[in-house]
């Protein structure tokens, strides 16, 4: 995060941002007025083809409308839906992720599941192996941790081997799972300890001295032994212990149900500070399906997919790690991405698939041709979480020529998973295009101000349902009429925080915060965003709590946080910050400050500008000339300043609106 040093310059409230072509990217200040409920599905193609070819003669429009959803995905009743083929999502609801992994996996019991590249030993679990450490696990953590259906476990490790272990035995209870980087604070920590309810950590001996600060019984891990400095001060249990438990032949794991709540992840979501998505067994059940049924129409068989991007994130846990498994596949885990041992691992394990975000896209890019390493086993190679350029796609693809290389789309809130590309040889590629919604799944595009429904190539929200996202609690319309049946929906909501449940979903459409279009073909833009978080690497900040930290330092009176682009990084948060008078705050005093609160890991501070040597004026052209660069056109954003009054509100508003502006200079 950069951090300038304002002394007394601030934007004139009464001053106007002149409409513009741009004046639909904007921030929402208004709440949005409620649509009536459109039922979902009644024209899904399936059904209008198969009516269709009965009743041409008597109904020729239904036949039109038909075409026109085909050919586009666009029904006329304004709603995109899939042009994927259809998945028989399994009807029991008894039928849990952990029965559904294994379901088919008695039929390979020696094939590889999970390799962990990281360890000097080359550590492997078939899926006979996988299983049976994850019900002995299971019952470890019942019998020695007195872990129960409904208690809360905090996974608080980087990736390995072992992770799929813990998570799956977790859910195998009935517990719930609730996820944190490895990088947080003790008091980021606290806090979703708090929030989540928390009643065991399970870690490693690396992370031991955060987690021993939340007092709260402890699985460790790793080998067994601590240094004396680093003494356990709460009851643990050593991991290693617990996937040896011989198993009781009276043992038997309670009733889990796929409505029931299976992990508790923390996002910003569409509206600002953290909060915990409540995501059930249905929802991982339904993503995986939607996931891997490409690899399916495909004919492909077990795959082996490089899963980098951390597990305590949504896409490496449930669109790597959970689908993957549950097809058959396996998973080759790594901590951390770096270039040698990534080449090293991929040869290694004859790895087929990896995804990745834009900064290692960038250096595999910039990589040349690898042939150093046997890559010839590369299918796919995938990015998500900004959008690539397409240079960048196509420097990639030169230099790992076996692998098509793929963009998708999706939240937290839909499981991982929204869109994505899947190329056929010789296909005219959209670059840009975050691929074609996934099976089951519906959109709409909606004007941000009227909640209008708007045709193709018309920006607007992006607003999804289906039985992947998380849902508001409200009676799911059944439809068994359709391809699916949509009482599959499930109610989840946000995690104690109704108020931004209501925000995000409304009358069963999870409403993304983001802006976007479809073209006349399914494919999917994602071009801006409304909510105010800042896309940092793949990972979200919200920058009201970044203000609000700022705030609490006593020489600080306000302050503003806005992303900048980065090419690597996507974009990175700038800081303002308006000094009290008389105060001496450096850049390097504000950064000892936020070092001591939150993760600073490839953040950037570099640059202070104070502009109080400067004229209103004056000051206010060496912001812009800094922020957006010597750009034609400066001269037409010039406004006057006052002195006497700060309005943050409208500082973020024009700060924002300035950049949006200049970019499309």
């Amino acid at each position: 995060m950069t951090i300038f040093i304002l002394g007394g310059l601030f934007l004139d409230e009464s001053d106007r941002m002149k409409k513009t072509k741009h004046a639909q990217i904007r921030i929402r200040t208004t709440v949005l007025r409620k649509r009536n409920f459109e039922s979902s599905s009644l024209l899904a193609s399936d059904y209008l083809l198969s009516r269709a070819s009965k009743h041409q003669s008597k109904i020729p429009s239904l036949l039109v409308a038909t075409m026109t959803i085909a050919s586009s995905g666009y029904g006329p009743d304004g709603v995109y839906r899939s042009l994927k083929p259809t998945i028989a999502f399994p009807s029991d609801p008894a039928l849990s992720m952990v029965p559904f992994l294994f379901r088919d996996a008695a039929a390979f019991p020696d094939r590889l599941a999970v390799a962990d590249a990281d360890a000097d030993s080359g550590a492997t679990l078939s899926f006979s192996e996988l299983r049976s450490a994850v019900l002995s696990a299971a019952f470890g953590l019942a019998s020695a941790c007195g872990l129960r259906k409904g208690d809360v476990v905090l996974i608080f490790a980087p990736n390995s081997l072992h992770y799929p272990v813990a998570f799956l035995a977790i859910l195998s209870l009935g517990a719930v799972v609730t996820t944190v980087n490895p990088a947080y604070t003790v008091q980021e920590l606290s806090k979703q300890v708090s929030d989540s309810c928390a009643k065991l950590v399970v870690t490693v001996p690396d992370l031991w001295p955060k987690a021993a600060a939340l007092h709260l019984p402890a699985v460790i891990i790793g080998p067994k032994g601590f240094a004396s400095s680093l003494a356990p001060v709460s009851p643990f249990t050593y991991f290693s212990d617990l996937v040896s438990y011989p198993i009781p032949s009276g043992f038997s794991l309670p009733s889990v149900y796929q409505s029931d709540v299976a992990a508790l992840l923390y996002s910003s979501g569409t509206t600002g500070a953290s909060k915990g998505v409540v995501l059930t067994h249905r929802n991982f059940i339904s993503t995986a399906l939607m996931v891997t049924a490409d690899q399916d129409a495909r004919g492909e068989g077990p795959n082996t997919f490089l899963c980098f991007l951390p597990m305590f994130h949504i896409f490496g846990l449930s669109v790597i790690t959970y689908a993957q498994l549950q097809r058959g596949d396996a998973i080759v885990s790594m901590a951390r991405f770096e270039m040698e041992a990534t080449l090293k691992a991929l040869e290694k394990y004859r790895v087929t698939h990896f995804f990745c975000v834009p900064p290692v896209m960038i250096a595999l890019a910039k990589q040349g041709k690898m042939t150093k390493y046997d890559l010839s086993s590369l299918k796919f190679v995938g990015s998500g979480a900004a959008p690539l350029g397409k240079d960048v796609m196509e420097d990639v693809s030169k230099n790992l020529p076996s692998a098509i290389i793929i963009q998708g789309y999706g939240m937290t809130e839909t499981c991982g998973i929204i869109s994505k590309e899947d190329p056929t040889k010789g296909e005219v590629r959209k670059y840009g295009s975050t691929g074609k919604l996934v099976s089951h799944l519906e959109a709409k595009v909606v004007n941000v101000d009227t909640l209008k429904l708007l045709p193709p190539n018309e920006v607007g929200e992006l607003c999804f349902r289906g039985p992947n996202i998380m849902k508001e609690s409200f009676l799911c319309i059944l439809l068994s009429i359709v391809c699916y049946d949509m009482s599959l929906h499930v109610q989840s909501e946000y995690h104690n925080n109704p108020q931004a449940t209501n925000l995000t979903l409304r009358e069963g459409w999870l409403h993304s915060g983001d802006l976007g279009y479809f073209d006349e073909k399914g494919q999917l833009f994602v071009v801006d965003r409304i909510k105010e978080l800042i896309k940092y690497k793949g990972f979200q900040v919200a920058p009201a709590e970044l203000e609000g930290l700022l705030l609490s330092h006593p020489e600080i009176l306000d302050s503003v946080v806005i992303p900048f682009p980065d090419a690597e990084a996507g974009e990175v948060p700038i800081a303002y910050v308006v000094r009290s008078p008389n105060s001496s705050l450096t850049e390097l005093d504000v950064q000892d400050f936020i070092a001591k609160q939150v993760l600073l890991e490839g953040t950037m501070f570099c640059l202070s500008i104070c502009y109080k040597e400067y004229s209103r004026m004056q000051g206010y052209e060496c912001f812009l000339k800094h922020y957006f660069g010597d750009k034609s056109g400066l001269k037409m954003f010039k406004c006057k300043f006052v002195i006497t009054s700060l309005n943050l509100d409208m500082l973020f508003l024009k700060l924002r609106m300035f950049r949006t502006s200049f970019n499309n200079l």
